[in-house]
């Protein structure tokens, strides 16, 4: 079986999970025997594909002279911009970004004039996220008609417009993968045009995937998707491999306490800040660490200067590769407190590197992990009894450590490869 997969990211170039959980499936589709074209915006060159076949939509010529293009063609106007974007990003740090580019030039494009052409996903086009994303949808119908393959994979709301666009063009079934929902990223403020296009993607699609039963009922019940055309598929975790840093010397008397992940409403940041707060009024041997960036860094940093608790809190900014498993290596406890986590990596990879762990009840993770302390988001003093709880009795992070790393073992890529196997075989199935 081949497939047409679409995503936005690819290792070692990711802004965040949805290029981990990319990677990590393809690699476990792979391996059972399922062909992969994955194709994104813009590929850098340095990328580890193995046998995957990584497509660069920016070397994609097109032509709208082509009838095939006519139809995305008519519905959409564009705006070319020399500008960045980011997955997860929003549509308010996306014009901050803009507004930092030094040399930004808008040209309109004339649809009479326009003949064959690539567009160079450098860094984005589009004076919007929305546009960015028509754009690529025009290259996912070129690329769907240069390719044979069975079925079409896309990833978050980011690809949804590409698929459905290959699936018009091609004939093939198309399964949606849902990592995120606006209602994660934004609450019950979602962005509409957001909002639509993940409807309009799940409800084109033969197939939806969502990464827990959280973000299941989200799909269902916010979306109107029919719940017999939506599967939860867990994610996994790389193999294991020896954290080179683990238990790294810390050159610091103190404990560490890490937050890693963006810095926005969803991952609930200003309650690690609160609980930490807490901690520190009954232990000041303790230090507090945020890795990540996100539009709530600098409220965040102002929270903490003015809980008078800045000596004892490090802001890392955004770390990856490496630097990922030195921070683990130097932590004592991982907590995720995330307002709403479809399913969330990172205490896996924390539990892997033998730290244990303090996840939200509100994410999908939770669902499946057993050695793992599990608070409501908002019980600042439930997080901040279970942090001094693992830092003060050495029973306690002693059981977590070691049944935890041999849980997390066993949640691996392989079987979330093998249910979405499954998925599309009984996908193609059921459309012969």
């Amino acid at each position: 079986m081949r497939v047409l997969m679409f995503g936005w990211e690819f290792p070692p170039h990711i802004s965040g999970g949805l290029g981990t959980a990319c990677y990590g499936l393809t690699k476990a589709l792979n391996k059972s025997g399922v062909e992969i074209i994955f194709v994104v915006p813009k590929a850098y060159g340095d990328e580890n594909p193995g046998r995957i076949k990584l497509v660069n939509a920016s070397d994609i010529e097109v032509n709208i002279a082509d009838e095939i293009y006519k139809e995305h063609w008519d519905k959409t106007s564009f705006l070319e911009i020399d500008s960045t974007l980011m997955p997860y990003t929003s549509e308010e740090e996306y014009f901050e970004m803009i507004e930092k580019q030094e040399e930004t030039k808008y040209s309109t494009i004339d649809k009479k004039d326009f003949k064959s052409q690539k567009f160079t996903f450098s860094g984005g086009y589009g004076k919007t996220l929305i546009d960015e994303v028509k754009r690529y949808a025009l290259i996912a119908a070129s690329i769907a008609n240069q390719h044979e393959f069975d079925i079409i994979h896309s990833h978050d709301w980011l690809t949804y417009y590409a698929g459905i666009e290959a699936k018009r063009v091609s004939g093939k079934p198309l399964v949606v993968h849902m990592h995120a929902t606006e209602f994660d990223r934004s609450g019950e403020n979602i962005n509409q045009n957001v909002y639509n296009i993940e409807r309009t993607g799940m409800h084109a699609a033969d197939k939806v995937i969502a990464v827990s039963n959280l973000t299941r009922n989200t799909v269902i019940n916010r979306y109107g998707v029919d719940p017999e055309k939506v599967t939860t598929v867990h994610n996994g975790v790389e193999p294991n491999e020896d954290n080179l840093y683990a238990d790294t010397e810390k050159n610091i008397k103190e404990k560490v306490v890490t937050f890693l992940g963006r810095i926005t409403y969803q991952k609930g940041p200003e309650y690690f800040i609160e609980a930490a707060y807490k901690v520190l009024q009954r232990d000041s041997n303790v230090r507090f660490v945020m890795a990540g960036s996100g539009d709530l860094l600098n409220k965040m940093i102002r929270r903490v200067a003015r809980l008078g608790i800045a000596d004892k809190f490090h802001f890392t900014g955004f770390l990856r590769g490496d630097d990922v498993d030195k921070m683990f290596g130097l932590s004592d406890v991982y907590v995720m407190p995330s307002v709403s986590e479809p399913f969330g990596i990172s205490p896996l990879e924390a539990m892997r590197s033998n730290v244990p762990v303090i996840i939200s009840k509100q994410s999908g993770v939770a669902e499946i992990l057993k050695h793992a302390i599990k608070v409501d988001f908002w019980d600042i003093d439930a997080m901040a009894d279970a942090i001094y709880g693992l830092l003060h009795y050495s029973s306690l992070p002693g059981m977590f450590k070691t049944y935890g790393k041999e849980e997390v073992d066993n949640i691996k890529w392989d079987n979330a490869g093998l249910k979405v196997k499954e998925i599309y075989e009984e996908t193609a199935k059921s459309r012969n």
